[in-house]
């Protein structure tokens, strides 16, 4: 019976404390109680989506084609059409649906949190290729990089410590229905257009865009054409993979050339040769072909040669009689030049520069007679 009454007691005892505490909390005047899910959150997250209409080409991605898609993407930047969730659940299909739906969606975003939001500038981090998919890592992807060696330890200590760093990026799996087509760069942008806008044109693009057309097309192709010049080159195809400076002819007195190098073997390997800032051949290496040589003009008159000239300081150009114009003056034509002329030394009121001719000075009573000088 004790035990009953005392259980009792502690219970109304606990109810009546929870209570004050509760009226406590209240203020005195009308009280509001806010209450945030998952469909008050997201009710502003846009789900409205239009399917792209790309002709994909046909043919099957090779591993040159992988190569250059990772050349072409990896940290190509663009900015968000939607806000992306922090996590690897979101998935495209080519000219077709995004998965998952508008209920979905706005649930992962809840669930996981958002990794980018509406024209946040996002970058493209890693591309990997599996079967019938291309997985594309956007702002470092959504798992956090480690080392295994932080998982080996020599007693209490780790070998590599983890950085600890949380993962904050996005992943978009990009799927094609019959395997992944022999596409190019500019086509997997025109397939993410419903979730990046990757319209913002970088400098290559830009500088491209002025050029005339065929030399446009050339770089869209990413052709090389003798007579191009760096810049047109980096556009076309990029930072090039190695650099080779040598003689011509292995001779030492030659003079020397720059060759940039792109590809591997057994994929084709090109090799640009510059002469100063343009382009003097191109070698193109492929598989089982013989090797095929750029070595004229095919620019069409677009660039004119780089004019040359050898000038030494102080040294006028052979055939140049003309002589250096004199420096301007306010002076007009028969006006005395004054005496103290700009960058001269002033010499004090009856001292003599040293260049002057000697003056005479008469004797002094008592001496000689002798002309002297005055000391310079």
């Amino acid at each position: 019976m004790f035990l009953r009454a005392h259980k009792s007691l502690s219970s109304a005892l606990l109810s009546g404390l929870f209570a004050a505490a509760a009226v406590a909390c209240v203020p005195m005047g009308q009280a509001q109680v806010f209450v945030v899910g998952a469909k008050s959150a997201t009710a502003d997250v846009p789900t409205d989506f239009t399917p792209t209409k790309f002709p994909l080409p046909e043919g099957r991605l090779d591993e040159r084609g992988r190569r250059d898609l990772v050349r072409n993407l990896e940290s190509e930047q663009g900015f968000a059409h939607r806000p992306l969730p922090a996590g690897a659940g979101l998935s495209l299909e080519a000219n077709g649906p995004l998965s998952p739906g508008p209920d979905q969606y706005r649930k992962m975003l809840y669930e996981k949190g958002q990794a980018v939001g509406v024209g946040d500038r996002v970058v493209v981090t890693a591309l990997v290729f599996k079967g019938d998919r291309i997985v594309i890592d956007l702002n470092g992807g959504p798992y956090a990089k480690h080392r295994f060696l932080s998982h080996v330890s020599l007693g209490d200590n780790p070998i590599a410590q983890d950085t600890g760093h949380a993962a904050t990026g996005s992943r978009v799996t990009l799927i094609f229905k019959d395997g992944i087509p022999e596409i190019s760069a500019p086509e997997v942008k025109a397939l993410l257009t419903p979730v990046i806008d990757f319209g913002a044109k970088t400098s290559a693009e830009a500088f491209a865009e002025t050029l005339p057309t065929p030399i446009k097309d050339a770089i869209a192709g990413h052709e090389v054409l003798v007579g191009m010049d760096r810049r047109m080159v980096l556009a076309a195809l990029g930072a090039p993979e190695s650099k080779v400076r040598e003689h011509e002819d292995s001779d030492p007195d030659s003079p020397r050339y720059e060759e940039w190098i792109y590809g591997h073997v057994p994929q084709t390997v090109k090799f640009v040769r510059f002469h100063g800032d343009r382009v003097e051949m191109v070698k193109i290496a492929a598989l089982g072909k013989p090797i095929e040589i750029h070595n004229t003009d095919e620019m069409g008159g677009y660039l004119e040669p780089l004019p040359t000239r050898q000038i030494a300081l102080g040294d006028t150009q052979p055939g140049d009689d003309s002589h250096p114009a004199k420096p301007p003056t306010l002076r007009q034509p028969g006006d005395a030049v004054p005496v103290n002329q700009p960058n001269q030394v002033r010499y004090p009121v009856g001292m003599a520069p040293p260049d002057a001719a000697p003056q005479r000075i008469p004797p002094t009573p008592g001496t000689t007679g002798i002309p002297q000088t005055p000391p310079t």
